[in-house]
C-alpha cells in the first residue's frame, strides 16, 4: 500500500501500486487534466509511470520549470511523426532537446524546402489535434534491431546496436508512428499546443564528416504562447542585430573561404579592436599586470608534457621543420610558465601577475565556425597569477570587482556567476580541492553576488569560476573565467623559494575577462547594434558640409578634432546635405557635424546625434567640452 508524499507535506495511500495519472486523478480532475509528467523521489517520470512504494510525488504541470524541456522532447517526436506522414521514405535519426528548442535529423533522397517545412509544421498540428495517448513500452535489445531494420531505419537500428547487448530498449509511440527513446513524455499529443519550425541545416551522422549529410530540422516549443512569441521576437531583433550583417553594413570585417574562420579586419573594424584592446591594456597596467608576449610556435615535447598532445591534438594546428614537430600554440599558458621559469623566484615575489593579448589557433570543425564567434584564430586578453594556495581567495575577490567594472564600462551591468566543481576524473588531493573549492565560494560570497554551482563541471586540474553576461536583448554570453590550476606548473617545472627556504609548486590561476577579443567584439556589435557609444565608434562623427564654400571651414574643423584626439572624417562630396544625412545615419554614427556659411561665419557647428536629434548650433570649443565629457568608457547616454 504505497503512500505518497505531496510537496505540501500531505500524504495520500492508495491501496495498490498507483500512477502518476491517478494521482493527479485523486487531487483533482483540473489537476489531472494539467499534468504533464510527474516527479518521483526527485526523478521525472511519465503519467503512466507506476509507483509501487512509498514515495514522494509532485505533479508537473505547465507552470513546472521543467515543463518546457519535456515539451520540447515530445515535440521533436511530434516532428518525426509528421515527417514520416508526409515523406514515408525519409529515416529518422536523433532528435534532442537544446536550447530553446529542439532539433530532428533526417535522411532524405532531397533537400527540404521552406514549403516542406511549412507542410511539415501543419501536420504537426493536425497530428496534435488528434490528442492521440503516447505511450511506452520495452523490449530486448536484439528485438529492437530487429524490429526497426524491418521497418527500415537503418539509422535506429544501428544506434540501438551500439547499446550493450542484454540491455532492455524504451519505445515510445504515438498513433501508428513509434520511436526509440528513453522518455519521459507528455501523455498525448494534444498537450502539444506552442511550437514553430525554424530552419534546415546539414550535420553528418554521429558528427562524423566521413559520414553521410543528414537534414537537420530546428524547432522550437513552449509550454506558453506569450513565452513564445517574446522567444521569437528576441529572434528577430537578434537577426537585426546578427554581427555579420552589420560587419558588412558598417564596414568593419569580413571572411572569406581563403582563410576559413579567420579574420580580415577593416580600417573602422580595426579601429574598434583598438578601443577593446588599449582598454584592456590600460586595465592591465593598472591593476598590476605585467604584460609579456610568448612565441606562436612551440616544440612538440612542451605539448605532451602539458597533455595537450595526447588530448588535444585534433584541435591543434602543427607543423615541422628539421625532423622536428611544432604546434601552433592553441593557448598561452605554457609560454607564461617558460617566463616565469626564467630565474629563482621568491614568495616574496609572489602574486606575479602575467597578461598577454596571445593570438591562438585551434582546428575548429569547419561545420562550426560563425563570423566572429567561432574561428580558427584568436586574441585573448590571457592572464595567469603565480601564486601560494593562501592568494587564491584574495585574488580572486580583487578580479571578480575587477571583471564586473571591465564589463560595466562596455555596458553590461547583469553578470550570472557559475562555480564548476571536481569532476569524476581529477588530479590532487581532495585536501588541495576542498581548498580552492572553498576558496571560490567565499570570493563569491565576499562579493555579495548571487551564483549557481556546477557540480563535476571543473577542469581536471581544478575549480573555476565561470562569469557570464546579458547583452541588450536577454541572451547569455559566457566570457569570463578563473580558473584554479595545480598541474600545468608542477608539469613544466615552476617553483618558488618559501619562507622556509625550500622549494614549492606555485598555483596558476588563468583568467580571461573579455576572453576571446573577437568574440567579445561580435558580441558587442549585437549588444548596441552596431550604434556603439562614443568612447567605442571607431568613427566618432562626420563633418558634413552644405556647398563647396565650406570645404576649407569644414577641413579645418576635422583637423581641429582630430588634433584633440577624437575619431573623425570629412564629407565634402556634391550631393544635398539630406542624402549626406540619411547615408551617414545608416553607419550609425554618434554624431553628424554640418557646416554651412552661418555655421562657418560664427565659428560654429550645427550638431545632429544619430538618434535624430538638433542639438542647433553651438561654438566648436562647446562641442569639443560635449565629446571630452562623453568620452569615456561607461558614457552611454549617445547609444
Amino acid at each position: 500500500m504505497p503512500n505518497i508524499r505531496l510537496p505540501d507535506g500531505s500524504t495520500k495511500s492508495f491501496p495498490a501500486p498507483v500512477t502518476v495519472a491517478e494521482i493527479a486523478q485523486s487531487i483533482g480532475a483540473g489537476l489531472a487534466r494539467a499534468a504533464l509528467a510527474g516527479r518521483v523521489n526527485g526523478q521525472l517520470v511519465d503519467t503512466g509511470y507506476r509507483v509501487e512504494s512509498d514515495a514522494d510525488v509532485a505533479i508537473v504541470t505547465d507552470k513546472d520549470p521543467a515543463a518546457n524541456e519535456l515539451l520540447r522532447h515530445s515535440t521533436a517526436h511530434l516532428l518525426a511523426h509528421a515527417v514520416k506522414e508526409l515523406f514515408p521514405d525519409a529515416q529518422v535519426t536523433i532528435g534532442p532537446v537544446i536550447e530553446n528548442g529542439f532539433y530532428y535529423d533526417f535522411s532524405y533522397k532531397r533537400p527540404f524546402t521552406p514549403e516542406d517545412l511549412a507542410a511539415i509544421e501543419k501536420r504537426m498540428a493536425e497530428i496534435a489535434k488528434r490528442d492521440l495517448p503516447v505511450q511506452r513500452r520495452e523490449m530486448p535489445r536484439d528485438e529492437a534491431v530487429k524490429f526497426f531494420s524491418d521497418m527500415g531505419e537503418k539509422y535506429k537500428a544501428e544506434i540501438i546496436a551500439s547499446i550493450p547487448q542484454g540491455d532492455t530498449i524504451s519505445l515510445y509511440g504515438q498513433g501508428n508512428w513509434i520511436d526509440l527513446c528513453r522518455g519521459p513524455h507528455v501523455p498525448t499529443t494534444g498537450k502539444l499546443k506552442n511550437f514553430k519550425l525554424m530552419r534546415v541545416a546539414g550535420a553528418y551522422w554521429r558528427g562524423d564528416s566521413k559520414n553521410e549529410m543528414l537534414q537537420r530540422i530546428y524547432g522550437t516549443a513552449w509550454s506558453k504562447k506569450e513565452d513564445q512569441d517574446a522567444y521569437l521576437k528576441i529572434l528577430e531583433e537578434a537577426e537585426k542585430r546578427d554581427h555579420r550583417t552589420l560587419g558588412t553594413q558598417l564596414d568593419l570585417f569580413h571572411t572569406q573561404p581563403e582563410a576559413p574562420g579567420l579574420v580580415f579586419w577593416h580600417p573602422k573594424g580595426w579601429a574598434l579592436w583598438q578601443q577593446v584592446e588599449q582598454y584592456m591594456r590600460r586595465v592591465y597596467r593598472d591593476n598590476g599586470y605585467h604584460e609579456v608576449r610568448g612565441p606562436q610556435i612551440l616544440d612538440r615535447s612542451l605539448w605532451e608534457k602539458t597533455g595537450h598532445w595526447q588530448n588535444f591534438r585534433e584541435n591543434m594546428f602543427t607543423t615541422s621543420s628539421e625532423n622536428r614537430d611544432y604546434a601552433i600554440k592553441p593557448m598561452n599558458c605554457p609560454g607564461h610558465i617558460l617566463i616565469y621559469n626564467k630565474g629563482v623566484r621568491s614568495y616574496r615575489d609572489l602574486p606575479l601577475r602575467y597578461g598577454e593579448f596571445g593570438s591562438c589557433h585551434r582546428n575548429e570543425p569547419s561545420g562550426s565556425l560563425h563570423g566572429l564567434m567561432r574561428v580558427r584564430g584568436f586574441v585573448q586578453d590571457d592572464g595567469h597569477i603565480f601564486c601560494t594556495e593562501d592568494h587564491i581567495l584574495e585574488e580572486c575577490v580583487q578580479y571578480t570587482a575587477l571583471l564586473q567594472k571591465v564589463y560595466r564600462d562596455f555596458g553590461f551591468t547583469d553578470i550570472i556567476y557559475k562555480i564548476a566543481t571536481r569532476p569524476k576524473a581529477r588530479i590532487g588531493s581532495d585536501e588541495v580541492w576542498d581548498k580552492a573549492e572553498k576558496a571560490l565560494i567565499e570570493a563569491l560570497d565576499r562579493s555579495g553576488v548571487k551564483y549557481q554551482m556546477s557540480p563535476g563541471e571543473g577542469a581536471f586540474y581544478g575549480p573555476k569560476i565561470e562569469y557570464s553576461l546579458k547583452d541588450g536583448i536577454g541572451r547569455v554570453w559566457q566570457c569570463g573565467t578563473m580558473q584554479v590550476d595545480f598541474s600545468m606548473p608542477g608539469r613544466l617545472g615552476a617553483e618558488y623559494v618559501g619562507e622556509d627556504n625550500a622549494r614549492h609548486t606555485p598555483v596558476m590561476l588563468h583568467r580571461a575577462i573579455v576572453g576571446s577579443l573577437e568574440r567579445f567584439i561580435g558580441i558587442l556589435i549585437e549588444h548596441y547594434a552596431g550604434a556603439f557609444p562614443l568612447w567605442l565608434a571607431p568613427v566618432q562623427a562626420v563633418v558634413l558640409n552644405i556647398t563647396e564654400r565650406q570645404d576649407a571651414y569644414a577641413r579645418q574643423l576635422m583637423d581641429r578634432l582630430r588634433g584633440a584626439g577624437f575619431r573623425v572624417t570629412v564629407d565634402l562630396r556634391n550631393e544635398k546635405i539630406n542624402y549626406k544625412i540619411r547615408e551617414h545615419s545608416l553607419q550609425k554614427l554618434p554624431y553628424q557635424l554640418v557646416v554651412g556659411d552661418k555655421e562657418m561665419q560664427a565659428g560654429a557647428v550645427a550638431v545632429r546625434t544619430r538618434t535624430g536629434e538638433d542639438l542647433g548650433a553651438m561654438p566648436v570649443d562647446q562641442l569639443l567640452a560635449r565629446l571630452t565629457s562623453e568620452n569615456l568608457p561607461g558614457r552611454e547616454e549617445n547609444r
